[in-house]
């Protein structure tokens, strides 16, 4: 988005408060605009700009699509419209947590620390003052870490003296932790003096800082009224170009991991896994290399699953010289090409859906289905060249303990693997692992126990719509570290997209390729069912738990 303009450059290095319209509404749109395009839905768009026009005194009116956004800007006294495009969509979760971070950055720098979403805004003070140096960054969250645990620490040796504080013979203890005992021995009425004689030094404290204020010369309003509208720019420039976390190999390794586990979960071998092991992490590998030139991302995807699958069965053919039995899983491929996977643009668009943003619903269902369609094709095509049957996984006859052990083990590795697709840091990624352990080992459990898969994956949805609003909440409330604090899309869409039924999908495509037109609609109407219950399990969750989801106001 442009920001040389004569309105926003006349306003550039004044207070934020003091700034005209255009600066304002330049930093606001600019915000909702990275937030878009890191894949988020329009509800959070929406959210994420009000919390930063809020404290400005800015109303904010957005019409918001897939790749472009219209916003209308209006401080009681002007008005300004925007309309701002993407050149195309990612899903960057990092981005969308650094964001929240800037927001409560923002609002403590502005003078409105009321505004903030964390309880303790320091952290995000600390985070986005350390942008432009990662390793400062992490000290910086490592210190924190090592506070909470001194703190923690403290107050269970506070808590330890308040039991033994009623037994006779009591000795205080010599050290760092002495000043929780200080107050041992002493009566209720020198506990009360001491309590006066703390207030009027208090008193006398604050008199003598506002004698010295007055003798002060005033403080000019750029000091009063915080950052200037470069200052937030420049932070915000920081995130826009912000470097992935991790390199194509690693990304690679972990679509790997991710789609083995996907092919256990659904109910493959040890050469199933192997295929989809090295199908997937080739596939995933050569498409980090191929955006890197911003290529189409249709195109991108078609060559990254036929490549995926090629390797898939390469690799089966080549273990086949050795033992022949692995020639005949032929539906391993199809796990190796589950990476594209459009997880977070299928479940923004039922979440939009459900705050009525119609439009910006559709247009990302649509973009799913183009995505999964350019997949499904390459695969469908590669099977006809090798002249593959894929008739689904064989029965592996586990023990029911050792088989819920294991689907935990391999839904933990899923779940993983695509944060790290997702460009999640790694606490985060082993947050949203937890929870997606947890749910898709139920699901699949009562499942078994006859349950309708479709009805099962609204209830392992809902679970993790849950779990992810019970970790944040307890951040807030300061029962979790300050650093833990997620968004609830960062850890719900990863805990969820290894309940996307790719399989029927697939088998809807494949069926389609040879004209079998009724077990076509029958395996798309299947994952059509199933894909509903997501986004609709997460909504239930968010209205169970969030008022401005519970109430249409």
């Amino acid at each position: 988005m442009p920001l040389d303009t004569a309105d926003i450059e006349r306003d550039w290095d004044m207070p934020v408060v003091d700034a005209g319209i255009a600066a304002k509404a330049s930093i606001i749109v600019r915000v909702g605009l990275l937030d878009l395009g890191a894949g988020t839905g329009s509800f959070r768009v929406h959210e994420m700009m009000h919390r930063i026009g809020f404290p400005l005194g800015v109303h904010v009116r957005a019409n918001v699509n897939l790749t472009d956004m219209e916003a209308s800007c209006s401080d009681g006294v002007s008005r300004i419209t925007q309309v701002v495009d993407l050149p195309t969509t990612g899903v960057n979760t990092e981005r969308i947590w650094l964001l929240e971070h800037f927001a409560d950055w923002f609002s403590v720098n502005i003078g409105e620390p009321g505004t903030t979403y964390h309880a303790q805004p320091t952290v995000s003070q600390e985070v986005v003052q350390q942008l432009d140096n990662p390793e400062a960054q992490r000290s910086v969250l490592l210190a924190t870490q090592k506070a909470h645990r001194e703190l923690e620490k403290r107050k269970r040796v506070h808590d330890k003296a308040v039991k033994r504080v009623k037994k006779r013979g009591f000795r205080p203890p010599k050290g760092q932790y002495a000043e929780h005992f200080e107050h041992i021995g002493k009566t209720r009425e020198d506990v009360a003096a001491e309590q006066v004689a703390q207030s009027q030094q208090a008193s006398q404290t604050v008199s003598k800082k506002t004698t010295d204020f007055k003798s002060k010369p005033k403080v000019t309003a750029k000091a009063s009224h915080g950052i200037t509208v470069r200052q937030a720019h420049e932070r915000l420039s920081l995130i826009q170009h912000r470097k992935p976390l991790y390199a194509p190999w690693f990304s690679g390794l972990a679509a790997a991991v991710a789609c083995a586990s996907f092919v256990f979960l659904l109910g493959g071998g040890p050469f199933d896994m192997i295929g989809a092991f090295v199908g997937a992490g080739i596939g995933q590998w050569a498409r980090r290399r191929l955006f890197a030139y911003h290529l189409n991302q249709f195109f991108v995807t078609f060559v990254a699953v036929a490549a995926a699958a090629f390797a898939c069965i390469g690799t089966l053919r080549l273990i086949g010289f050795i033992d022949p039995v692995a020639l005949r899983h032929d539906t391993a491929y199809i796990g190796a090409m589950l990476f594209v996977i459009p997880g977070f643009p299928l479940i923004t668009g039922g979440l939009d859906i459900a705050k009525m943003d119609l439009p910006s619903g559709i247009q990302r269902l649509v973009y799913t289905m183009a995505l999964i369609l350019m997949a499904t094709l390459a695969g469908w095509m590669v099977a006809t060249i090798v002249h593959l049957n894929p008739q689904g996984f064989e029965p592996l006859g586990l023990n029911p303990w050792v088989n819920a052990g294991l689907r935990l083990l391999t839904a933990f590795g899923g779940v993983w693997g695509f944060s790290v697709l997702f460009n999640s840091p790694q606490r985060m990624c082993f947050t949203a692992a937890v929870i997606g352990a947890i749910t898709d080992t139920l699901r699949l459990t009562i499942v078994d126990m006859g349950m309708p898969p479709e009805a099962a994956a609204f209830l392992g949805a809902m679970l993790a719509g849950l779990l992810a609003s019970l970790w944040r909440s307890s951040v807030r409330h300061g029962f979790l570290p300050p650093y833990l604090g997620y968004p609830r899309i960062c850890l719900t869409v990863p805990a969820i997209v290894i309940m996307v039924p790719g399989l029927y999908m697939y088998r809807a495509m494949f069926y389609l390729g040879q004209f079998d037109t009724l077990n076509a609609l029958d395996w798309t109407f299947r994952a059509f069912m199933v894909i509903l219950c997501l986004p609709i399990g997460l909504a239930m969750a968010r209205v169970i738990t969030d008022k401005s989801w519970r109430y249409d106001v």
